[in-house]
Order: structure tokens, then sequence, then C-alpha cells
């Protein structure tokens, strides 16, 4: 079977859910027993978002090759289990970087550099993955970020316009758009949608299918009304409700028939319905989980999106669990040492989240100092690591001015220093030390149990893989009196000798994490650390 495209655009208002849609999209078509990909197209001029700011684009997700992407690899990757790659990452900045280089090479031999056909040619180029020559793949799907419309987004209208006419059945547009529900008049509005479609088909494009983003039910007729108007067969018109889960939503779309509506309009037979007993099953334990455990998120972007693997990696591992994760922002800026306990009150666990800068620093080492003597249970992860090892050294180590290199650069105990590859990088951008890299842990260490199969299914192993994105790291130089002191490295990366896990096994879990382990904690496969957390927080 040749490879099929999806493309997966957005209407009237952002934030409408389009990645949620693509990850499910994803996953129903893998319960089909495709090989599927799913890649993100953003309209902005950053190479990446690895230099944005939180509170503007979320958090920064990182692949297992090292590329800084769009969080909606996240949900990708969670969904479906794929292992996405800076392919699966575009950005308006990278595809003009590309065709810059070219043309300063001399590439183009002294012809005119245009949007179309160069940029658009490159765009095209990207989304039909023709780098990725060994790939076997069934369906891409490839999401634009953005809402039509955007002046920032033709380039990427464009491109597949013109790619619809040349993949022909092979191409499939999915258009999500908003029907909102106008209260004074109580009545679900049609309008917006008809106008985001027409801009669609303005721009040369036909959406095959409709997804709409609605807070209340929509009726057949709204449904056939929509279809009406805008072109669409009434069983490919689905509505993405409010759901209690993100998680529901592919059990929804199913229900509608979202993956066989697109099999059709591609000509392929739609066989039978799978059962996806696994995501049923992880669906009946989340919906059984009546107790919960209270988990404090110490950090200072008081934003959901700012830390969005770490309260999914939370939440999943609550539900296999049986427990609801109910997670509170603790900002880091506001705590001291008077308000600490009462910051605290009432959380069976703490973490100590990841980020970068002075900002928030000294609350985060107060929480891990209190977490430490009250022997509350306590994850630190990159950054939050940092803090722990930094608290240990001032409190129990006895260097009050111990600190990071990165904060205090004079420090004269700077148990954190710059990693020596980074000592002569200046650009801010894809410079840090990123992707995945092995660590060796400890037998018998608390972390090295949490990584052991739970069914005793497979042999013990002491090597993991875990995904990074820092410059700093842990000073060996103080490696011996941490462990005299207490504070066992039990996580150690063989060919630099970096320390990667830091524990106290005295307490009942007080761990630190250098790298990142919330980006590879999936629907199907919690992270260990993460399920060996909760448990101890229960």
């Amino acid at each position: 079977m040749d490879t099929k495209y999806i493309f997966v655009t957005g209407g009237v208002v952002s934030s409408l859910g389009k990645g949620i849609i693509s990850a499910s999209i994803g996953k129903l078509l893998q319960a089909r027993g495709y090989k599927v990909t799913i890649q993100k197209f953003d309209p902005y001029i950053n190479i990446d978002p690895g230099t944005l700011n939180p509170y503007e684009h979320g958090e920064c997700y990182v692949t297992e090759d090292g590329f800084e992407t769009d969080l909606d690899l996240g949900h990708y990757e969670r969904f479906t289990g794929i292992h996405t790659t800076r392919n699966n990452s575009i950005t308006t900045g990278r595809i003009y970087k590309t065709v810059i280089d070219r043309e300063r090479h001399g590439d183009y031999l002294g012809k005119t550099i245009q949007v179309v056909p160069h940029i658009t040619d490159e765009i095209k180029r990207r989304m039909l993955r023709e780098e990725e020559k060994g790939e076997q793949l069934d369906f891409v799907i490839t999401e634009v970020g953005g809402t039509i419309g955007d002046i920032e987004s033709a380039p990427f209208m464009e491109a597949i316009r013109q790619l619809r006419w040349q993949l022909g059945r092979d191409a499939v547009c999915v258009h999500l758009t908003y029907v909102p529900y106008l209260k004074a008049a109580e009545e679900l509005k049609t309008k917006p949608t008809q106008h985001s479609v027409k801009e669609l088909q303005g721009m040369g494009i036909q959406p095959d299918i409709l997804v709409l983003r609605t807070e209340r039910h929509l009726s057949d007729a709204i449904r056939l009304k929509v279809a009406s108007f805008c072109n669409v067969d009434l069983e490919c018109v689905v509505q993405s409700e409010d759901m209690p889960s993100i998680y529901e939503v592919p059990v929804s779309m199913q229900k509608q028939g979202l993956d066989a509506a697109i099999m059709r309009k591609i000509g392929i037979p739609v066989g039978e319905t799978p059962a996806m007993k696994p995501w049923h099953d992880f669906l009946d334990k989340q919906r059984n989980a009546k107790r919960e455990v209270h988990i404090g998120l110490v950090g200072k972007y008081d934003l959901q999106d700012a830390y969005k693997s770490i309260r999914e990696s939370l939440n999943l591992a609550g539900i296999y669990n049986d427990v609801k994760a109910k997670i509170h922002f603790v900002n880091s800026e506001q705590l001291t040492t008077d308000n600490v306990a009462a910051q605290l009150e009432g959380m069976a666990g703490i973490v100590i989240c990841p980020g970068f800068g002075q900002r928030g620093i000294e609350g985060k080492i107060i929480a891990a100092e209190y977490t430490r003597t009250h022997d509350i249970p306590t994850f630190g992860i990159c950054l939050g690591m940092q803090m722990m090892v930094i608290e240990f050294a001032r409190n129990v180590l006895g260097y009050k001015d111990a600190n990071s290199a990165e904060m205090n650069p004079d420090t004269p105990h700077n148990v954190i220093d710059i990693m020596e590859e980074q000592k002569n990088i200046k650009d801010m951008g894809g410079t840090m030390r990123l992707g995945a890299y092995d660590c060796e842990l400890r037998e018998g260490s608390r972390a090295y149990e949490a990584y052991q199969d739970p069914c005793g299914k497979t042999a013990r192993h002491t090597t993991i893989r875990e995904r990074h994105r820092h410059r700093y790291e842990f000073n060996n130089a103080y490696k011996k009196e941490y462990e005299q002191a207490g504070m066992k490295c039990v996580g150690i990366n063989p060919a630099a000798d970096l320390v990667e896990i830091v524990e106290i096994p005295e307490k009942r879990w007080y761990i630190g994490a250098q790298f990142h382990p919330e980006y590879s904690s999936t629907v199907l496969h919690p992270h260990p650390l993460f399920m060996s957390f909760i448990k101890a927080c229960i």
C-alpha cells in the first residue's frame, strides 16, 4: 500500500485540541494494524521552541534524537507509543533557513527565490517526509499549528492545496472547528464553522472531514446543517465534546466512525472495528480510581502547559496505582521558611520541577529541605534534582554558600557546575546536552528497584536510557562527600561519568534525576520512576 497522508487544520480559534485529535486518529489507525507517524508544522519563525518562554508556548518537549519540539509531540508519543524525531517537528524558521542556506550555497543557479514555489516546495518535501527514505509508513498525519486565515500559515495551506491535487485519493483533509453555545440565546451556533470552511475553500482546499469542537452535545440536525453548508458528507461530520479525560477522545472518535470515514475517503476497506482492549482497560482503571493522592508541583510557571508531560506522567502513574493524582501548583517564588509548612500541608508527595535561571530557585531549595527533614516523598527533575543537591550541601555538608555555577559563577562550592562540553558555547538555541543517553543503575538502590519489571517477566537490568535537556551537572569533585553523608549517586552515565540519579536511601522516597523521565511515559507504559513515586505517596 502506498503511504496515505492526513492533514489536520484548525479554524475559528486556537487551542481547540488539534494535537489530541491528531493523536487520536493515529491511535485508531494503529489499532487497525497500520504503521503511523504524526508530525507538527508550526508557522512561527523560531527554529524550534527551545528558546521560547513556557508562558508563550507551554513546555518544550525533547525527542530521543535530541531535538527540542512542540508539546503536541508529547501527546503523539503518549497516545501511540511511537518515537518521534527532529523530522516530526517543523517550523517556518526551519523551512526558510533551509531555503536560504541553499540559495547562499548556489543550489538555485541564480533564480529568484520566492514563497511559491521554493518555500512551498520545501514544505511539501517535509510533509512527504522525503528525507526519511527508509521509512515504511502506511499513514503520515500532519498537523498544522495556528488557525486558518493566519497570515503566517498561508504557505502551509498552499502546500496542502498542491499536495491534495498531486496525491488524489491518497490525501485527506480533516478540519477542526468550534461550535460555540450562546447562553443568552440558548443556542449552538454553526456560523463560525461555516466561515472557517469558506476560508479554507477560498484557499483551494475542500475539507473531507469536519471535527466540531463543542461543550454541548450536537444534535443530528446541527450536524446535517453543517454538512450541507460545508459540502461534507453527514458521516464525515463528527463532534468532539468536552470529555472527563483527553484519553476518552479516541474512543469517542471511534464510536462516531472517524477512522472508518478516513478509510472510506481514501478507498481502503473498513473492516471490523478494533476492540482496543488495553486502552479500554486503562480507561476502566481511570474511571474506577476513587481515592485521591495529593501531589505538590513546586515550580515557577503557573501554567498547566508549562509542566504538561510531568502532569500527565503523574496522572498515568496514579491511574495504574488505582488512585487519582490531584496536582497542586506551589509557586516556588513565594515559598519561604516561614510559609513552607502551610504551603505543603496535606501533600502526600512533592515534585520539584525543572527550569532555567535564578527565579524561584531558593523556594525550590526550601521545599527540598522541608521534604527531606519531614520525610515526604520527593521527586526532583533536572533543575529540581540540582536544587536537592545544593540543599544537601548547604544543610548537611555544611557549605552554606554552596550553589550552582549557573546561578552564581563565583560560588566557592559549585556543587553543580557547567558541563565541560558547554563551556565555549555562546548560542542559546539547540546547544544543550539533548536527547537520550545511557545510565548505569546501582544494584539494590531504590531507583534500580523502580526500573525492574514488576511482573518479573524480563531479566533484571542495570542499564536504562533517558532523555536530557541541560547544561549543568553534578560536580564529581564532591561525590565522595555526598556518598559518605548519605546522598548516594546511584545512576551514572558510563561515557561521561555524569551523575544521573541521586537518592537518600534512609528516606521513604527522596530521588533526583538529571534527565526528564516525563518525556517517555505513555498511556500503556507509564514511567517506572513515576510509578514508584506514586506508590510511595500512597
